[in-house]
C-alpha cells in the first residue's frame, strides 16, 4: 500500500513537471525578407527578446521567404490561428478595411513624427478595429514602431535639388491610380513601368528617374545609372507585426507583457539599424559618385493639400482623414 502511494505520488510529480515543461507556447512569424537582411535582423532580434522576457514561455518561429506561402496564403493562415503573426506592411490589411490604404499617403505629413500622431489617432486606430472586426487580426503594439525604408528618395540621372527639378522630370511609376495622380499633380511626366526594367529603362532614357526606399537603391544597383539621390520622404512606412487576436487573447498577463516589452525593443532597435544600414549605403555611393541631396518637403506637402481637399471633395478620401490629418500637425506649422 505504501508503494502504491509512493508510485501514485511520484507518477503525478511527474505529470506535473511533464505539464510544466510542455507549458511554453510556440507562435509562427511568416515575413517575405531573408534572414541577413536589415529587416530579417529585427524579426530575429524580436524573437530572441520574445524568448528572453517571457521566460521561454513565448516562443516564436521565424519562417523568412516566404517560406510559409505568398500573400494571400499567410493571411488566410494568419486568420486561421494557424500563423500567429505575419511581418510586412499594414496595406495588406486594406482587404478588411480599405481606408487604410491611406495610412502611406504621400506628401500629405510634415515629418515621421506628423504621420506617427496620425497613426496613433482616433480615426486611424478605428480602421484597425473595423479590420479586426472582420477578419481578427490587428496589429500588435504602436503600428509605426518597426521602421521600414527607413526613408524614400528620388534617384536621376539629373540633378533634382528642388520642389521644382521635379517639374517635366520623367519618372517610373507603377500602376498605382493615386501614386501616379500625386506625382502628375506635383508635376512629373510619369511612366509606368516594372521595378525590375527600372535600371534598364533609365540606361536607356525611357526614365530618368525613381523613387524608392533609400535601403533598396544599392542593391538595385539604381545608383549605377542615375547618380543623383534626392531624399524627399515620399511617404512613411513600417513593417506590421499582424497578429492573431485569439492567440494574443489566450497568452497569460505575464507572457503578453513579456512580449510586448519585446515588441518595443525590437522597435528601437530597428530605428538604429535602418538609419546605421542607410547612412553606410549613402556614404559607399557618394564615395562611388553619388551626389546626395535632402529636399525641402514642405513645398511638396503645400501642392498635396489641394489635391487631398479637392479629392475630400469628390468623396474619394475616407471620411476625417483631411480632419485627422490637420489635428495631429504640430502646432507651428
Amino acid at each position: 500500500m505504501t508503494i502504491r502511494t509512493k508510485l501514485t505520488l511520484a507518477t503525478a510529480m511527474a505529470l506535473a513537471l511533464g505539464g510544466t515543461a510542455q507549458a511554453e507556447t510556440t507562435w509562427r512569424m511568416a515575413t517575405k525578407m531573408p534572414v541577413d537582411s536589415p529587416e530579417g535582423k529585427v524579426f530575429e532580434r524580436f524573437s530572441e527578446l520574445t524568448e528572453e522576457y517571457t521566460d521561454g514561455e513565448l516562443i516564436i518561429d521565424v519562417y523568412p521567404n516566404e517560406q510559409l506561402g505568398k500573400e494571400d496564403a499567410v493571411l488566410e493562415q494568419l486568420q486561421a490561428n494557424i500563423i500567429q503573426i505575419y511581418a510586412e506592411g499594414f496595406g495588406y490589411m486594406k482587404k478588411w478595411e480599405p481606408a487604410l490604404a491611406w495610412t502611406s499617403a504621400a506628401f500629405a505629413f510634415d515629418d515621421f513624427d506628423h504621420w506617427q500622431r496620425f497613426m496613433e489617432s482616433d480615426l486611424v486606430t478605428g480602421w484597425f478595429d473595423s479590420a479586426a472586426e472582420q477578419s481578427g487580426v490587428r496589429p500588435l503594439g504602436n503600428p509605426t514602431r518597426i521602421l521600414r525604408g527607413p526613408f524614400r528618395v528620388m534617384v536621376s540621372n539629373t540633378p533634382v535639388e528642388s520642389f521644382e527639378d521635379v517639374e517635366g522630370i520623367k519618372l517610373r511609376m507603377h500602376e498605382n491610380k493615386q501614386a501616379i495622380q500625386t506625382w502628375d499633380h506635383l508635376g512629373a511626366d510619369v511612366t509606368t513601368l516594372p521595378w525590375t526594367e527600372v535600371y534598364q529603362g533609365i540606361s536607356k532614357g525611357i526614365v530618368e528617374a525613381v523613387n524608392s526606399p533609400i535601403a533598396l537603391v544599392q542593391s538595385m544597383r539604381f545608383n549605377e545609372v542615375a547618380p543623383y539621390i534626392a531624399r524627399h520622404d515620399e511617404y512613411w512606412q513600417s513593417v506590421g507585426f499582424m497578429v492573431n487576436e485569439q492567440a494574443l487573447a489566450d497568452l497569460s498577463d505575464e507572457t503578453r507583457d513579456g512580449l510586448m516589452q519585446a515588441y518595443e525593443e525590437a522597435g528601437d532597435y530597428s530605428q538604429d539599424l535602418m538609419f546605421e544600414v542607410a547612412d553606410e549605403s549613402i556614404a559607399e555611393m557618394e564615395e562611388a559618385g553619388v551626389t546626395y541631396t535632402v529636399l525641402d518637403t514642405a513645398p511638396f506637402v503645400e501642392s498635396m493639400r489641394g489635391f487631398y481637399e479637392d479629392m475630400a471633395s469628390s468623396g474619394e478620401l475616407p471620411e476625417g482623414f483631411l480632419e485627422a490629418v490637420e489635428e495631429t500637425r504640430a502646432p507651428s506649422n
